[in-house]
């Protein structure tokens, strides 16, 4: 009996929790989509999930959806995140080398948009996050961006 009471504490200081979302973030107009996708996958019996983040800059947002993911119970969040600054890659990655946890994988490359997200099209991921909202056809990317992904979650009014 004295086992059992030892055990059961040592499982819940190793259970995910919680991480506090950074005000950021939730101020994103696309948090409450990101949250009823997740939430969607995992009522699906989902325990993995696969996110890319076009246009990511610094990786805050992909690096918090993957810290929520894994709070909300999923157990290998695999995610990327694409920009054109070398800079704002350079902070995402130093960002994501903070974060220790075997369940969470996160790169971050600096290339082309169009090319990187038609690469995606291969392989296409759950959710797509697009911060260009309403250039999506103007530019000529809403194709691509509907290959690239499962569910596009835009901050302008095309997103899925």
């Amino acid at each position: 009996m004295r086992t059992a009471a030892r055990i059961a504490p040592a499982a819940q200081r190793i259970a995910p929790r919680p991480a506090p979302i950074r005000r950021a973030v939730r101020a994103d107009p696309r948090w409450p989509q990101i949250v009823a996708a997740l939430q969607a996958l995992r009522d699906a019996r989902r325990h993995a999930v696969r996110i890319v983040d076009a246009d990511c800059a610094c990786g805050t947002l992909l690096i918090e959806v993957a810290r929520h993911a894994r709070a909300m119970g999923f157990t290998a969040i695999e995610g990327r995140g694409i920009d054109g600054s070398p800079a704002m890659i350079g902070r995402a990655r130093a960002a994501a080398a903070r974060l220790h946890d075997p369940a969470i994988g996160l790169s971050f490359d600096m290339t082309d948009m169009r090319g990187a997200l038609l690469q995606e099209a291969e392989a296409p991921a759950d959710l797509l996050l697009w911060h260009g909202g309403r250039d999506a056809d103007a530019t000529g990317m809403a194709a691509v961006l509907a290959a690239a992904a499962t569910r596009l979650i835009a901050d302008g009014d095309s997103a899925a």
